[in-house]
């Protein structure tokens, strides 16, 4: 099969091009797995963190990718809740110990032993993948393939996101950062709290005119100051800055979610930390740490149920690596899909 295969870590700047199409045998599913054939996967920011070595694989070479959606070609022998021929997606959790204390209580996001699809364990990035039955999703009718697939982390994560600011309805919202995870909790935001007024943050005109066609009431840069001091606020950026600039427009007693599994070096941001401007007057902050199933499930189901497609931007599984630089390059209005095959693109 064909595959997109990252051999060594690098820096994109450098080695525009990291990930090599290469042919790889069809894995083989084991009894408790199943066997997917691949139609698209979406491209997420954590694809170049991976590859620039901020949350290395486990192993090299590895095939990224971890918002897969295919169909189920063949099943192990003790996968009994699912048939050959269903739709399903693969997310961010690959697997989980289902012992541990995090497991037993819910929090497998958490569990010492998670592994990542497409970082421990070869992605979508792919003609065939495999994964645990009980670690798979049947996607609701309503999607497309390649509208489910940025549904699977950058809407799934943004939905954990926006659970842990513990939002209220008629609170004021602010998004820093507007790709693929920022303008789909735009849209659930508006949806489950009609009353609240949503402050975007981004860097480039392009996304803030994005932001403010999709219902934000205010885009500005990330170092401008809002309008009104926000109650809850969202990070989705790869860096530093945007953080230090979201806590000083953060209301007292205030939460700030930083979803991010890494960010970017960058030591001048964190020097510019203020006590009084920035952390006094009990303000939160707290982080987002993977996904449960559970997330992804009610987040599907939440999605179908309001209807909720995502923006995308459609590449061809060989050009893997012109979508990662461009969001690499900050090139972001929506989320990037890539397909396998031609007849998706037709």
């Amino acid at each position: 099969m064909k595959a997109m295969l990252l051999n060594k870590l690098c820096n994109l700047n450098d080695t525009p091009s990291p990930l090599v199409l290469t042919e790889i045998p069809v894995p083989v599913p084991g009894d408790a797995e199943i066997l997917l054939k691949v139609s698209c996967c979406g491209v997420c920011h954590t694809e170049l963190d991976e590859i620039e070595g901020r949350t290395p694989p486990l192993n090299l070479p590895i095939v990224p990718g971890h918002q897969v959606v295919g169909r189920v070609v063949a099943l192990g022998k003790s996968v009994i809740h699912l048939k050959v021929g269903d739709r399903i997606g693969v997310a961010w959790i690959f697997t989980a110990c289902g012992k541990c204390k995090f497991c037993l209580a819910g929090n497998e996001n958490l569990c010492p032993d998670f592994l990542a699809t497409g970082r421990d364990a070869n992605g979508g990035y792919a003609e065939y993948m495999t994964v645990a039955g009980h670690f798979a999703y049947v996607i609701p009718e309503i999607f497309s393939d390649v509208e489910a697939a940025p549904l699977l982390c950058a809407g799934a994560i943004g939905y954990r996101a926006l659970r842990l600011t513990q939002h209220k309805d008629g609170q004021s919202l602010g998004l820093t950062g507007f790709g693929a995870s920022g303008h789909l909790v735009l849209k659930m935001a508006k949806h489950l709290y009609p009353h609240t007024q949503v402050y975007v943050f981004a860097r480039s005109l392009e996304e803030r005119q994005f932001a403010l066609s999709l219902g934000a009431n205010w885009a500005g840069n990330t170092t401008e100051t809002s309008p009104v001091k926000l109650d809850n606020i969202i990070d989705t950026t790869p860096a530093w800055l945007p953080v230090v600039e979201a806590l000083a427009n953060l209301e007292a007693g205030g939460r700030l979610v930083i979803n991010a599994i890494r960010k970017e070096h960058d030591k001048e941001s964190l020097l510019q930390l203020d006590y009084s401007k920035h952390l006094w007057q009990e303000k939160e902050i707290k982080s987002v740490a993977n996904i449960t199933r559970a997330d992804v499930t009610e987040f599907l189901s939440l999605a179908a149920d309001m209807h909720l497609k995502p923006e995308v931007e459609v590449y061809d599984l060989e050009l893997a690596n012109q979508a990662l630089l461009a969001l690499k390059q900050g090139n972001i209005c929506g989320a990037k899909v890539l397909v396998v095959g031609q007849s998706l693109l037709s």
